[in-house]
C-alpha cells in the first residue's frame, strides 16, 4: 500500500512540473485606452530551454472571449507541449472582427493584437521575435482576423490560418454587429470592400506568407471559403485548402485546429 502511495505522489508531481502553464495576461490597450485580458499557454519545457518560443496567436469567434479555446479544447494545453510553442489567446471583444473600425474609434483591436499585443508577449516571454517565430489562425471571425491580420502585417507574421472563416463579410450586412463596426452597407460600402479577406489577395506575393484555411461543407461561410481558394489559385498563391464533412461548430475546430498545428510546426522547424 506504502508503494502504491508513493508512486501515485510520484506521478503527480511529476504531472505538475512538466505540463503546460495557463497564464491570464492583462494588457494595456493605448490604443483604445483599456485593459485586455489574454491567455497565454506556456509549453512544459519552458523553464529549461534557453532558445526563444514560437507563438501562435489563436483568436475566438464572435459572441466568445480570450478563455473559449481553453475550455472548450482543454486539449490545446497538450499541444501547447506536443509542438514546444506558447500560444496566445487574446480577448477580441464580443464582435470587434479584428479591425480597427472605421466608424468607431474606440475599437482599434487590429492595432492592439498586431502592435500592442505581440510587443507585451515578446517582452514579457521567452519568444523568437520576429516573423519567422510567429503565426496567427482563428475559427469564424477569428479565421477572418487572422487572415485579415496577416494579410497586412506579413512583417509581423510568417504564417496564417482560418478555421471555417468568414472570408467575405458581404454576404452578411445585418449580422454580429458589422454594421457598427463598418457602418451601414448601403452608406458604406467602401469600408465592407476594403475590409472584407477575399478583397484583400492582392496584399500576397509568391509564398512569402505561408496559408492554410479550411471550412465544412456544411457551414453557411463554405462557399466564400470556396470563393477565397479559387482566387487565390487564380493569383497563382501556394496555400493548404480543406473542405470536409462538418459545420460551425466546436466539434469541427476541436478536429481542425490538429491539422493547422501540424502545418505551423513545420513552418516553424523550417525557420529554426
Amino acid at each position: 500500500m506504502k508503494l502504491k502511495l508513493i508512486l501515485l505522489f510520484l506521478f503527480c508531481n511529476s504531472v505538475f512540473v512538466f505540463a503546460s502553464r495557463v497564464d491570464t495576461l492583462r494588457v494595456m490597450s493605448n490604443s483604445m485606452n483599456k485593459t485586455i485580458a489574454n491567455v497565454v499557454i506556456i509549453p512544459d519545457t519552458y523553464t529549461t530551454q534557453k532558445e526563444g518560443f514560437p507563438v501562435l496567436y489563436l483568436l475566438h469567434g464572435a459572441g466568445g472571449n480570450y478563455k473559449d479555446w481553453v475550455s472548450k479544447v482543454p486539449a490545446i494545453k497538450e499541444y501547447a507541449d506536443k509542438y514546444n510553442i506558447v500560444v496566445v489567446c487574446p480577448d477580441g471583444d464580443v464582435t470587434s472582427w479584428y479591425f480597427d473600425s472605421p466608424v468607431d474609434g474606440k475599437m482599434k483591436y487590429e492595432t492592439y493584437v498586431s502592435k500592442e499585443l505581440v510587443a507585451a508577449i515578446d517582452k514579457g516571454y521567452n519568444t523568437v521575435k520576429n516573423r519567422s517565430g510567429r503565426a496567427i489562425t482563428g475559427l469564424s471571425m477569428g479565421g477572418h482576423g487572422a487572415l485579415y491580420l496577416a494579410f497586412k502585417h506579413q512583417d509581423i507574421y510568417g504564417a496564417s490560418g482560418s478555421m471555417s472563416g468568414g472570408v467575405d463579410i458581404r454576404p452578411f450586412p445585418a449580422k454580429w454587429d458589422l454594421p457598427k463596426r463598418l457602418g451601414d452597407y448601403a452608406n458604406h460600402r467602401e469600408f465592407w470592400e476594403k475590409n472584407t479577406v477575399i478583397n484583400m489577395v492582392y496584399l500576397l506575393k509568391g509564398d512569402h506568407l505561408k496559408i492554410i484555411f479550411d471550412c465544412g461543407i456544411d457551414d453557411f461561410f463554405h462557399d466564400a471559403n470556396s470563393r477565397l481558394h479559387a482566387k487565390l489559385v487564380e493569383r497563382n498563391i501556394p496555400h493548404d485548402y480543406i473542405e470536409r464533412p462538418g459545420s460551425h461548430n466546436w466539434e469541427y475546430w476541436a478536429n481542425s485546429i490538429k491539422y493547422q498545428l501540424l502545418f505551423f510546426d513545420d513552418f516553424f522547424r523550417s525557420k529554426s
